[in-house]
């Protein structure tokens, strides 16, 4: 019983507050290094793909984007989930906070890979399996925030949401399969648990170097929206108070 009321002080608002506003400016500084290094090796240190030329180079934007897309969503719907079940104030103000950032991956995602089709397949768009389930995707989340935002209880908002999120959850494999079940113009992976990479070591270092960055990205912006949220909701907690008296205070 001890050992699980320290876990739960932990998931306190005014404790995550604390913390995240100490880890927010590291994580920055992590993810301008990683952006930088991966940008750096994938345009110009990276050899030419020997197919595709030099319009490959976007998969070190596209493809970290992606994955991504996909993984903030379960993340996403687990949060929102935990809130729903256990009643959990911050769990589903983390879920509402990294819907937009999910939103913009799987949006860049699509962005990046229309850039890539034009020259690879000769158009911009194909109601292919993936690029269709990815558009899902990013619609999936953008229903999440219209409908948590759409209704004024916020405990029911949230309960709508996790509702929602968690009925998409199966739109998830549906994409990170759908080049194995059907027979579509995207590429298969290139980058697989059970089999070796299908690219030089120069591209598969820079692409998860880029990997890195977007997820230290995604912490730092999911970090400052949910501090946001939890002064919004918190508003009448003695400790808010405080943090307003002094809003030079980083934590």
């Amino acid at each position: 019983m001890p050992r699980t009321l320290r876990l739960y002080t932990f998931a306190a608002p005014s404790r995550f507050y604390r913390l995240a506003g100490y880890a927010i400016p590291w994580l920055w500084v992590l993810t301008v290094v990683l952006a930088a290094t991966g940008l750096y090796m994938g345009f110009f240190v990276a050899p030419t793909d020997a197919t595709q030329g030099e319009a490959y180079r976007i998969i070190f934007i596209h493809v970290p984007a992606a994955w991504m897309g996909m993984l903030l969503y379960l993340v996403m719907a687990f949060w929102a989930v935990v809130g729903w079940a256990f009643n959990a104030r911050l769990a589903s103000m983390v879920a509402r906070a990294i819907a937009p950032t999910g939103a913009m991956f799987s949006f860049l995602a699509l962005w990046t890979g229309a850039f890539w089709g034009r020259p690879t397949w000769g158009t911009y768009w194909v109601w292919d399996a993936r690029l269709t389930s990815t558009l899902i995707l990013l619609f999936l989340y953008l229903g999440y925030m219209a409908l948590v935002n759409a209704i004024d209880d916020r405990r029911r908002a949230d309960n709508a949401g996790a509702l929602l999120a968690l009925v998409g959850v199966v739109n998830v494999p549906i994409i990170y399969f759908s080049v194995v079940w059907w027979n579509t113009l995207h590429q298969g992976a290139t980058v697989s648990l059970t089999a070796a990479p299908k690219m030089a070591s120069t591209m598969l270092t820079a692409m998860l170097i880029m990997t890195f960055a977007c997820w230290a990205y995604a912490f730092a912006v999911v970090f400052m929206r949910t501090r946001a949220l939890v002064l919004e909701r918190e508003h009448q907690a003695d400790w808010v108070g405080e943090v307003v008296a002094s809003p030079g205070a980083r934590a």
